[in-house]
């Protein structure tokens, strides 16, 4: 794999951003609803929940003043030297994670949850490879602290092995070091096992469900984006290194400058598992790896619409009702 290679977001915003805000009143957003977080153990969306775990945002930056996300920490492997957030999209990522359960904004899977901004893609959404090993080096050697890792990003490759010197080397350090990770399978309508870190066996790969309304059934029209309501998204990606799948089309959720944003992509996907990792660890704090895994797979549901992916295989939907 080439070092120098850069690596794509896979999100794709809205066509008006922000297309949607927290307001004054604090708003449950559509995939936190289709994962039955507001049954979970933090009730997400009472105005109380709070999750004590540590969980790395590998993307872009977090805005690290926003009021509705609990930064505590972070590094920059990209350009300059902060790791606030200058795109939007890690912020994004942050507040499906963790955004707070509060009287204002949105609330998050895991609410509360102390989140470091691991800074690997420039202002543009992109970076080198370098920069990415830069963050997960940085995230095992705080693994100590750190629980759970979402990757939302993703470039060209294929499955190499743990002694490849590389990103998939990299990742298996820090999961043996005891990180859960989370990775979008990417927005190609391409099969995941041609793109990395998606077809990585030691992570967790998510691909995007389409849901307009939070709940099953398949009833709601399409709000940002054209697709059909509860039902895999038009633009994932597919295949059998995909683990689960969760929300990925018209998510509300934070954004740079302390605001909010409706984005789609197998990005927004992503945050929602590693979330619900972070819920399960906070109740099972000796779990591995792949037991949150295991876990998370095993409470999924196949409460969904099942459609034409790629594949003909139809993935668990992720459910944090029993976390």
């Amino acid at each position: 794999m080439n070092a120098l290679h850069l690596v794509s977001i896979d999100a794709k915003p809205c066509p008006n951003p922000p297309c949607g805000g927290g307001g004054s009143q604090q708003t449950v957003p559509t995939g936190i609803l289709r994962i039955n977080g507001d049954l979970s153990s933090t009730v997400s969306g009472n105005g109380s929940g709070s999750v004590n775990v540590d969980v790395a945002v590998i993307d872009t930056g977090i805005d690290l003043d926003h009021p509705d996300l609990n930064v505590v920490g972070g590094v920059n492997c990209s350009s300059g030297r902060s790791f606030d957030d200058g795109h939007g999209h890690g912020t994004h990522v942050a507040g499906t994670i963790a955004a707070l359960d509060n009287s204002t904004g949105v609330v998050g899977v895991a609410p509360g949850a102390r989140l470091y901004a691991v800074r690997v893609l420039n202002n543009a959404g992109s970076g080198s490879w370098a920069s990415v090993i830069c963050g997960v080096d940085w995230v095992t050697a705080n693994a100590s602290t750190i629980e759970v890792a979402n990757m939302s990003l993703g470039g060209g490759g294929s499955e190499e092995g743990c002694n490849d010197g590389g990103l998939q080397e990299a990742i298996c350090n820090s999961v043996d070091a005891g990180v859960t990770y989370a990775v979008a399978a990417g927005n190609e309508s391409d099969n995941a096992a041609n793109h990395v870190p998606a077809a990585y066996d030691q992570v967790i790969t998510v691909s995007a469900l389409a849901d307009f309304d939070g709940e099953p059934g398949g009833l709601a029209g399409p709000t940002c984006r054209d697709d059909e309501d509860d039902t895999f998204a038009n633009f994932s990606n597919f295949g059998a290194d995909v683990d689960l799948i969760a929300p990925g089309v018209c998510i509300l959720s934070t954004w740079k400058g302390g605001g909010y944003n409706t984005i789609s992509g197998t990005s927004m996907a992503s945050p929602h598992v590693a979330g619900a990792a972070a819920l399960y660890k906070s109740g099972n704090p000796g779990a591995s790896p792949a037991q949150v895994k295991g876990a998370l797979q095993n409470a999924g549901n196949t409460n969904w619409n099942n459609s034409d992916d790629g594949d003909g295989t139809k993935e668990k939907l992720l459910d944090v009702g029993g976390f």
